[in-house]
């Protein structure tokens, strides 16, 4: 009896597992879903040079559906900060899309100095892969120096490289690094012909909608437009006057004024589409015909574009923050913005994207706009620093021309020679220091590898430390007093730790955004990690950077 009761209850439970493990199996497809969320598309875009301040300083003057629209559907990381220094374009777009920094990503400046190749590196050289659409080297370029991945070569990886990524820039730099390694394709601008070109890193030939974009020739068809003012020209009145002393001229042009005659140019002089406002409308246009050519979100993976608008920094440079071909080109972009939100709108979907928009780097004043408002400001001597120097170490240490170069506000020292002549290189580096700190425009300037010893906030020194790199950086580092520009050139430009060259853009919109914004401090290595985290992929190998939560759905 107990035998037959035992038998009964073994098959009750037999039976209640089973119907059990039937009811969970019936529950498990809508409890984990089969496919990871994702956008169809992500778009990248980096405004070259555009300061934190742009965003409200012409708010009044944007339509709706450009910066207001990130502003107003987006979410806003207000205080977004680069978090080392110098502050440059290589450098700015490499952090962005690693989450990391130059002292370990490797891109520490557009160029630097290589003590054992005795010259300057050019940030995305590469002398093994060939131009291809021209027969110019400007495309003897790839990713090479980068030394670590990106948020895209993150995405290909996580998708078995299903996901295609595509970058264009008319710089180099801001197409290839972000890019990086394992782009399907990254296109910059051959100023020697007019056309997109790439390099043999990535395909052998380009492809036929590339070819058939650059048979248009947009370069003439922008320069027939001359550079004429927006609106009409008393209406700037966020700007200086026109034509101020300060501002550099185009070639053949006698003063800075409007209109600025881009006729000329036409057939001749490809380079000056980089420095006219259209140039942004120009990669723009490029951006858009690569979206269907390419199939970008169309295919059933998450793929990529990477938009770098790099006439804001040529203008920027030419004429300053103030000048009044600044805010044209920022009402310009506010218009072609609008343009490609459209565009992604009506063949990507609303809400089916997720897009950035962030900053490489900010800019400083001009040195005479300050001088001219009685604000401190003034352009650094750093070829007579190099000439005292080497004069002030032969006579001290009998070491003959033995700084190589002053360099992304770095002195690079020929160590060599001072092992040759047995001098003791501290105290070279302390007498370089003593010369430095005594001259106009210098705040400070610390022996890099002796930080600790350093007495300056320690938000300076984190910023010197994580644009350091081993292998490919100076010991001395110099810093700039407030307002003031690392050279004697016309017009102005960055690498300064200072906010007005750090404090960047960092806007958020689209699919699995929240809109909103945010004063807490972040950093532009924050933004790739972000994305990870939205597309639910790796961060890239050398990411260091956090996510901001406060805009996640």
């Amino acid at each position: 009896m107990k035998i037959k009761l035992l038998c009964i209850s073994l098959a009750i439970l037999f039976c209640s597992s089973a119907n059990a493990q039937k009811k969970q199996a019936k529950v498990q497809p809508s409890a984990f879903p089969q496919t990871v969320a994702r956008p169809k598309l992500v778009v990248g875009m980096v405004i070259d040079q555009m300061r934190w301040d742009y965003l409200y300083r012409f708010y009044a003057r944007y339509g709706n559906g450009g910066f207001k629209r990130l502003i107003n559907e987006g979410f806003s990381a207000e205080n977004t900060l680069i978090p080392y220094t110098p502050t440059l374009t290589a450098c700015g777009h490499s952090s962005i899309y690693t989450g990391s920094v130059p002292a370990i990503n490797g891109i520490i400046g557009n160029n630097w100095f290589d003590p054992q190749l005795g010259r300057d590196v050019y940030c995305v050289e590469d002398k093994s892969v060939k131009t291809v659409g021209s027969s110019s080297n400007e495309g003897l370029m790839s990713p090479k120096n980068l030394l670590v991945t990106t948020v895209t070569d993150e995405l290909r990886m996580a998708t078995n490289f299903r996901s295609k990524v595509i970058s264009v820039s008319i710089k180099d730099r801001g197409a290839i690094l972000p890019g990086g390694h394992t782009a399907n394709g990254a296109y910059w601008y051959d100023d020697m012909t007019g056309s997109f070109i790439s390099s043999t890193h990535y395909m052998q030939q380009l492809p036929t909608w590339v070819n058939d974009f650059n048979a248009q020739r947009l370069p003439n068809k922008y320069f027939e437009q001359d550079w004429n003012t927006l609106y009409p020209i008393e209406t700037y009145t966020e700007s200086t006057a026109d034509a101020k002393p300060y501002e550099r001229t185009f070639k053949g042009e006698k003063t800075s004024s409007f209109p600025h005659l881009f006729k000329q140019y036409a057939n001749k002089n490809y380079s000056m589409m980089a420095s006219m406002p259209q140039g942004n409308s120009f990669t723009l246009e490029f951006a858009k015909a690569a979206i269907p050519a390419e199939k970008l979100g169309q295919t059933g993976n998450t793929d990529f574009l990477a938009v770098s608008l790099s006439s804001t920094d040529y203008v920027g440079h030419q004429f300053g923050p103030n000048s009044i071909e600044l805010e044209d080109t920022y009402l310009r972009l506010d218009k072609d913005l609008e343009d490609f939100f459209n565009y992604l709108d009506k063949t990507i979907g609303k809400g089916n994207y997720l897009l950035f928009l962030t900053a490489d780097h900010g800019a400083t004043h001009v040195p005479g706009f300050s001088k001219e408002n009685k604000m401190p400001g003034g352009g650094l001597a750093t070829k007579k620093f190099k000439t005292d120097l080497d004069s002030l170490i032969f006579n001290e240490f009998k070491v003959k021309d033995v700084i190589f170069t002053i360099i992304n506000n770095q002195v690079i020292f020929d160590t060599d020679a001072i092992k040759e002549a047995k001098a003791d290189y501290a105290k070279i580096k302390q007498s370089t220091i003593d010369y430095l700190v005594k001259q106009d425009g210098v705040l400070n300037a610390v022996d890099i590898k002796n930080m600790g010893a350093v007495t300056i906030p320690q938000e300076i020194k984190n910023k010197i430390i994580n644009g350091y790199n081993a292998r490919r950086s100076g010991d001395v580092y110099i810093i700039l007093d407030a307002g003031w520009y690392p050279t004697l050139t016309p017009g102005t430009g960055h690498a300064a730790w200072n906010p007005y060259d750090s404090h960047i853009p960092a806007l958020f919109m689209g699919w699995g955004v929240k809109p909103g914004k945010t004063n807490k401090e972040y950093y532009m290595s924050d933004i790739a990690p972000t994305v990870s985290a939205l597309l639910h992929i790796q961060q890239p190998s050398g990411s260091i950077g956090k996510v901001i939560t406060d805009l996640l759905k």
